[in-house]
């Protein structure tokens, strides 16, 4: 059941369309995430979903409510952490977690929050004082205080460091298995690929393609990437012609090629016959980064 409808949604700026008839459903209890590149349009519409904006034309839906119409209903159902937040400065964290769970009628307990984003050694420590990873913890903790059926993340875990990152990421998915319908809007591919069930690639304000990140990694034009720093300029023009080949990337000395097990097997014979060694030489298999880059690439054509 759909508790996210988007249909046709339209948004622009001095007459610059960011957002270009945007549609989209979030099922309850999934991770929907956005991709898209900067100024894609992914902020303006999560804010048009969060009443944040108003629509210039289009149709938008949270749990059968217009976000603008309806938004003071909305506020109790949604939680959200915005891509760009501040607090007073000399606000303390308790005082934030004490502040934000008082907007609530049943707010959920922010002891433990706190402790699950790390926050527990900073309840004392002033806003201002806080770095910008503490910062981002405690904007994600005030975004799931009020218990919501609905949470927007916007750039969840920047400025958080690999081992925060991933506390952060379990902790997302245990908020899904208790329920909670989560849209991410995110751009780390590994984080995007690791949480979502469903990821929508908007790109110049329109959707480019919606699937299961396994479905949009089908979509590329290769299984097997092929990296290596040749110890001699390699012709580009023989590499695109081998079997195979869906792509070919040089720049700063390294050769990126996109292809099957067959391209490997022809790259190594093209670099025997030109005595040529392969350093650095990596074979892997594609990945949503590679299917991002074919998605917005296909796009830009």
């Amino acid at each position: 059941m759909a508790i996210i409808e988007v249909n046709g949604l339209h948004k622009a700026y001095a007459g610059r369309p960011a957002v270009d008839g945007v549609s989209f459903t979030v099922e309850e209890g999934e991770i929907f995430g956005i991709l898209g590149p900067n100024g894609a349009g992914k902020t303006t519409t999560v804010e048009c979903v969060e009443g944040l904006r108003v629509p210039d034309s289009g149709t938008v839906q949270v749990a059968g409510l217009d976000p603008v119409a309806d938004h003071r209903q909305l506020t109790r159902l949604l939680g959200a952490q915005l891509q760009e937040s501040e607090l007073q400065p000399k606000l303390t964290v308790r005082e934030a977690l004490e502040l934000y769970a008082s907007f609530y009628e049943e707010p959920a307990d922010w002891r433990p929050l706190a402790e699950r984003l790390g926050l527990e050694a900073k309840l004392g420590a002033r806003f201002a004082k806080l770095s910008g990873g503490q910062k981002q913890r405690l904007f994600i903790a005030l975004a799931l205080i009020g218990n919501p059926r609905v949470v927007v993340l916007d750039e969840l875990t920047t400025g958080l460091d690999p081992r925060a990152r991933r506390d952060t990421w379990q902790l997302i998915e245990e908020v899904r298995d208790s329920g909670v319908t989560v849209l991410l809007v995110t751009h780390f591919m590994e984080e995007a690929q690791r949480l979502c069930d469903r990821i929508a690639v908007i790109d110049k304000g329109r959707v480019a393609a919606l699937d299961t990140p396994a479905g949009l990694i089908g979509r590329s034009t290769a299984s097997t990437v092929i990296s290596f720093t040749p110890s001699a300029p390699l012709d580009e023009r023989e590499l695109a012609a081998l079997p195979q080949a869906a792509s070919v990337r040089t720049g700063d000395g390294q050769v990126v090629l996109h292809g099957t097990d067959e391209t490997v097997t022809a790259v190594m014979s093209l670099l025997a016959r030109h005595g040529i060694t392969a350093g650095r030489l990596r074979v892997s298999e594609t990945t949503l980064d590679d299917a991002f880059l074919d998605l917005t690439e296909e796009s830009a054509r």
